[in-house]
C-alpha cells in the first residue's frame, strides 16, 4: 500500500467533518424556520417549503458547471470555495430579512452543497485505496451526516432560547473552522489522476457506460425513495395509521416528533454502521451480494410500512427501514466510486451527484401526488417496493453472471 493510500481515511475524515461543519446551520433551518418564519422576515408558510426545496433544485443546473470547475481546480481549491460559501449563506441567516433575501442565501447554499457533494465523493475515489474505498465511503457519509443531527437537536433545543440569528451566527463560525482544517489537514494525492494500475482497460472501458448508467439509476432510485419519499411523508404516514399525537412510553409524541427522533437515529448510528458496512463490502466477495440482500430487504420492509401494525412492532420496523437506508446509501456510493476510479473520476461523480439530486428532488412531489388519490400511501409504499425489489433483481442477474469490471474484489 502506497504511503497516500494509507492515510487516506484521515484525508476523508477531514472532508467529512468540514462538510459537517458547514452543513450545521442548514439542518438547523428544517427544524427553526417552519415555526419562526414570521420572525425571518417572510409573509406566508409556503414560502418557507419553497426555501426548504429551492437549495435542491439549484444543484441540477449547477452540478455539470461544478464539475467541469474541479477538472480545473484542485479538490482542495473547490472545497474551499465551498466553505467559504457555507460560512456567507449560514452567517447571512442572521440577517437576511424578506423573502429574496432568503432565496439568494438558500440558492448560494445550494451550489456550496454541490462543491462539497462532488468534492467529497471524488476525494474518496481519489484518496482511499481499493481495499478501504467501501469503509471510507461510509465513513464519509457517516461523518457528515452528523452535521445534520447536531444542526436539528441544538437548533430544535436552542432557537426558542437564543432565537433564529444568534444560532445562525454561532453556526456560521462553526463552519467557519473548516478552513484551517482544510488547508492544513487535507493533503490528497498529488495531481489527482488515477494510477496508472488502476486505469481502464480498452475492454472495460466500452463495457462500464452500460453499468454506468445502471448505477446512475440505482442513485437516482435510493434517492428518490429515502431522501425524497421517505423522508417527505413518514411524518404523513404515522399520523395516518396511528392519529396526529402516539403515546409512546407514558409519553405523549407529536408525529413530527416521533418523524424526526426515527430519521436522527438513522445519523446516530450511521458513521459506525456505514463503515462497518462498507468494510464488509471491500471483502472478496464484493459488493454485489450485499446489495441485493439489502434492496430486498428493504423492497419487503418499505411495502410492509403502510400496514396498520401494532405501534412497537411497526416501530421496530421502521428502525430496520432506516439500518437499510444506511447499507443502500453506503453499498450505492462505493459502487459508483468503483467505477468512476476507473475513468474520469470527477465527470463520474458530478453524473451520480446529478442523479441523486433529481431523485431527491421529485421524491416529495411525487409523493404528495400520489397520496391525493385514494389509497395513496399503499400506492406509494407499494410502489417503492417494486421499483427496490426491481433494483435487486438485476443486480441479482449481474451477480450471477459475470461479475463487473467496477467490483472491489479481486
Amino acid at each position: 500500500m502506497t504511503g497516500a493510500a494509507s492515510k487516506a481515511p484521515a484525508d476523508v475524515v477531514i472532508v467529512a467533518l468540514v462538510t459537517a461543519l458547514c452543513l450545521t446551520g442548514d439542518s438547523m433551518l428544517y427544524i427553526a424556520l417552519p415555526i419562526y418564519w414570521r420572525e425571518a422576515g417572510l409573509d406566508a408558510l409556503w414560502q418557507v417549503g419553497v426555501l426548504l426545496a429551492v437549495n435542491r433544485f439549484i444543484r441540477l443546473p449547477f452540478n455539470p458547471l461544478i464539475g467541469a470547475l474541479y477538472a480545473r481546480i484542485s479538490l482542495k481549491a473547490g472545497l474551499l470555495v465551498a466553505v467559504m460559501l457555507g460560512v456567507v449563506t449560514t452567517a447571512g441567516y442572521a440577517l437576511a430579512s424578506g423573502f429574496v433575501a432568503w432565496l439568494v442565501l438558500r440558492a448560494l447554499w445550494g451550489v456550496a452543497w454541490s462543491f462539497f457533494r462532488i468534492g467529497g465523493l471524488s476525494a474518496v475515489v481519489y484518496c482511499a485505496a481499493d481495499d478501504q474505498r467501501g469503509r471510507a465511503m461510509g465513513l464519509y457519509n457517516g461523518l457528515y451526516r452528523l452535521g445534520s443531527l447536531v444542526g436539528m437537536l441544538v437548533g430544535g433545543l436552542l432557537v426558542p432560547v437564543f432565537g433564529l440569528p444568534a444560532l445562525a451566527l454561532a453556526f456560521g463560525a462553526v463552519a467557519l473552522l473548516g478552513l484551517p482544517l482544510l488547508l492544513f489537514g487535507f493533503h490528497p494525492p498529488a495531481g489527482h489522476q488515477p494510477l496508472p494500475s488502476q486505469r481502464a482497460s480498452r475492454s472495460t472501458a466500452a463495457a462500464l457506460p452500460l453499468h454506468w448508467r445502471r448505477i446512475v439509476f440505482n442513485g437516482f432510485s435510493i434517492a428518490l425513495l429515502v431522501q425524497g419519499v421517505l423522508a417527505a411523508t413518514l411524518s404523513a404516514l404515522i399520523a395516518h395509521l396511528y392519529g396526529a399525537e402516539i403515546a409512546l412510553f407514558g409519553v405523549l409524541f407529536g408525529v413530527t416528533a416521533l418523524s424526526g427522533l426515527l430519521q436522527a437515529a438513522r445519523w446516530s448510528w450511521e458513521t459506525w454502521l456505514g463503515g462497518r458496512i462498507g468494510s464488509l463490502s471491500d471483502g472478496p466477495q464484493g459488493r454485489l451480494p450485499l446489495l441485493v440482500a439489502a434492496q430486498a430487504s428493504m423492497a419487503l420492509a418499505f411495502g410492509c410500512l403502510v400496514l396498520n401494525l401494532p405501534l412497537g412492532l411497526w416501530l421496530l420496523l421502521c428502525l430496520l427501514v432506516m439500518v437499510l437506508c444506511t447499507a443502500l446509501t453506503t453499498l450505492g456510493d462505493a459502487l459508483a466510486a468503483d467505477a468512476a476510479r476507473q475513468g474520469d473520476v470527477v465527470r463520474s461523480m458530478t453524473r451520480y451527484s446529478i442523479g441523486q439530486d433529481l431523485g431527491a428532488a421529485l421524491g416529495p412531489p411525487l409523493a404528495f401526488l400520489l397520496l391525493t388519490v385514494p389509497g395513496g400511501f399503499a400506492w406509494l409504499y407499494g410502489g417503492g417496493a417494486l421499483l427496490l425489489a426491481g433494483l435487486a433483481a438485476g443486480w441479482w442477474v449481474t451477480l450471477r453472471g459475470q461479475r463487473p469490471p467496477f467490483s472491489a474484489a479481486k
